[in-house]
C-alpha cells in the first residue's frame, strides 16, 4: 500500500515512533523501524481512501486503547478527538463506526507482521550480559483467553464442552514464544481451547521455525517427548525441560553416568504416527538425552525432587545447578502471561468476530513488545537487567508521558529530556527479589450474592417473564 500524500505518511510514522521513544540516539530506538513500518503497510492490498482513519492512525488509536483501562471503542475515538483538537486540526466524529471499519479493514497480518519484526529485533539486540552463559533462552508456553459469546466466535473457539451451550464464553488457546532476556513475544499462534491438532504441542512446532542453531528452549513437562527433543536437535536447538512422568521414568542406575543424580541414557524411539512411516523410519532408533536429579530443600517444608531433561550433553557447558537455575527462570513465562492477561488486561476480549479477535491478541502482543522496549531502554541507561523493571510500572508511566510525547512544537533537544525523564522515572520501580515466596490462591474480597447463569440468556429472561405474570 502506498499513501497518496508522501508528507501525511511520514508525519503520521514519525509520530507513531515518538510515542515509543523511537527517535534520538537512546539505545533500541530503531526497534520500531521505518522498514518495519513499512514492510507491515505492504501487507494492505486494498485501497484505502479514508483520510482520518488511515493505517497508521488506526494502529496508533488501536494500540491506545489496549494500553488504556478504558478498552472502549468510544474512548479509543475520544483521545484521537482531543489529539486532533490540541494539534490544530478539525475534530474528527465522535461516532466508532468509522474507526471500527478502519480496524476491520486491516489485515491480521499487518499487525502480526510488526508485532513479530518488533520482538525479534528487540531479542536480537539483548545485550550479552542478559544473556545465560553466551546462548539466547527462550521459552514457549500455552494460556486461554476469553471473548463476547457470539455465534462467530463460538463456532471458530468454542466454549468447553463442560459447560452447556448458551452459557459459557467461547475460549482460545494462545501459544507464545518469549525472550528470557528482554521478555519479548517473537512470536504467537492462536487455536480453539479443544479438539484434534489445537493443542499447546502442535502450536510450539508451528513456531520452532524461529529458533537458530545454538539456541536454548525452555519448557515445562507437557512438551517433553521423543519427537519433540529429536526434531529441534535436528535443528541445532538445545532443550531444557521437566521429566514428563506420564510417559517415561528416570532411573539413574542405568545409563552413562556424568555425576551425582546427572546421567546420559538412551531413549527408544516410540511409534510416531503422525510423521508417516517413510519419516519414522529415516529417524534413528535412539535418542541420547541427559537427566537430572534435582532436590529443591527449604527450611521447614518438605523436599521437592525434579527431574529435568536436556539435550544439553556437556556437564562442563552446563552443571546441574546451572540447569537448576535455568530451569527456575521458567517462572518469567508465567509473570510474561499475567502482565499480558492483567496488565493489559487481554484475558477477557472485546471483539465479537474472530478474524477482530486475532487482531486484538496480535494488537496486545505489540503494545506488549513495545513496552518491553521502553524497558529494555531503561535497563542499559541505568545498568541493570530488564527482568529487574516493573512492566506495570512502565505501562503506567509511558501512558502518563502520551500527552507530553505527542506535542509537536517540541525540538529534538526538548523531546530527548522528554525521554531521559520517563527513563529515570520507569528504573525507579524495581521488581523486588522475593525467593521462595507463596501465597494462597483464594479470593478475600466478596462478591455479590447472584447465582450463576445455568441456562442461556434468552432462556433466563423467558423465566423472568414468566415470574413476573404470575404475580
Amino acid at each position: 500500500m502506498s499513501y497518496s500524500n508522501r508528507a501525511t505518511y511520514w508525519r503520521q510514522r514519525e509520530f507513531l515512533r515518538r510515542q515509543f521513544l523511537q527517535d534520538g540516539k537512546l539505545p533500541f530506538a530503531d526497534v520500531l523501524s521505518r522498514q518495519c513500518i513499512d514492510e507491515g503497510l505492504s501487507t494492505i492490498e486494498a485501497c484505502w481512501n479514508d483520510r482520518v482513519y488511515t493505517p497508521l492512525i488506526t494502529l496508533w488509536v488501536f494500540l491506545g486503547q489496549v494500553l488504556s483501562v478504558d478498552h472502549s471503542c468510544r474512548g479509543a475515538v475520544a483521545r484521537l478527538v482531543a489529539h486532533r483538537v490540541s494539534r490544530g486540526l478539525a475534530p474528527c466524529s465522535s461516532r466508532t463506526g468509522a474507526y471500527c471499519r478502519a480496524r476491520k479493514r486491516l489485515p491480521e497480518r499487518f499487525f502480526a507482521t510488526i508485532a513479530r519484526a518488533i520482538g525479534r529485533e528487540l531479542s536480537d539486540r539483548a545485550e550479552q550480559r542478559w544473556l545465560w552463559k553466551g546462548r539466547r533462552v527462550y521459552m514457549f508456553d500455552g494460556t486461554t483467553v476469553s471473548m463476547p459469546d457470539t455465534p462467530s466466535n463460538q463456532e471458530a473457539y468454542p466454549q468447553s464442552n463442560k459447560q452447556s451451550p448458551g452459557v459459557g464464553f467461547p475460549l482460545a488457546r494462545v501459544g507464545a514464544v518469549l525472550s528470557l532476556s528482554c521478555g519479548a513475544i517473537l512470536d504467537l499462534g492462536v487455536a480453539a481451547y479443544s479438539g484434534k491438532g489445537q493443542g499447546e504441542v502442535t502450536l510450539l512446532r508451528q513456531l520452532w521455525n524461529l529458533f537458530q542453531p545454538g539456541d536454548v528452549l525452555l519448557t515445562d513437562a507437557l512438551m517433553c517427548n521423543w519427537r519433540n527433543l529429536y526434531e529441534l536437535q535436528q535443528r541445532g536447538v538445545h532443550v531444557v525441560t521437566r521429566l514428563n512422568k506420564a510417559l517415561r521414568r528416570a532411573d539413574f542406575r542405568k545409563g552413562h553416568r556424568l555425576g551425582k543424580e546427572d546421567h546420559l541414557v538412551d531413549w527408544p524411539k516410540p511409534h510416531i504416527c503422525e510423521v508417516g512411516r517413510k519419516a519414522q523410519r529415516a529417524m534413528p532408533r535412539q535418542l541420547t538425552v541427559r537427566e537430572v536429579r534435582v532436590r529443591i530443600e527449604q527450611p521447614g517444608f518438605r523436599s521437592k525432587v525434579m527431574i529435568l531433561v536436556t539435550t544439553l550433553l556437556d556437564p562442563e557447558q552446563a552443571s546441574v545447578a546451572d540447569l537448576a537455575d535455568l530451569y527456575r527462570q521458567r517462572w518469567n513465562q508465567e509473570i510474561d502471561f499475567c502482565s499480558l492477561k492483567v496488565a493489559l488486561q487481554m484475558d477477557v476480549l472485546r471483539c465479537k468476530t474472530p478474524e477482530l479477535v486475532r487482531k486484538e491478541i496480535w494488537t496486545h502482543a505489540l503494545a506488549y513488545n513495545l513496552i518491553r522496549t521502553v524497558i529494555a531502554q531503561s535497563a542499559v541507561r541505568h545498568e541493570v537487567s530488564p527482568r529487574s523493571i516493573s512492566f506495570k510500572a512502565t505501562m503506567q508511566i509511558l501512558e502518563a508521558f502520551q500527552p507530553l510525547l505527542a506535542m509537536a512544537k517540541q525540538s529534538h533537544d526538548e523531546r530527548h529530556a522528554v525521554y531521559e525523564q520517563l527513563l529515570d522515572a520507569v528504573a525507579m520501580h524495581r521488581i523486588a527479589d522475593r525467593p521462595n515466596r507463596f501465597e494462597p490462591r483464594l479470593r478475600k474480597r466478596r462478591f455479590k450474592k447472584y447465582d450463576y447463569m445455568m441456562k442461556p440468556r434468552s432462556e433466563t429472561k423467558l423465566d423472568i417473564l414468566k415470574q413476573l405474570r404470575k404475580k
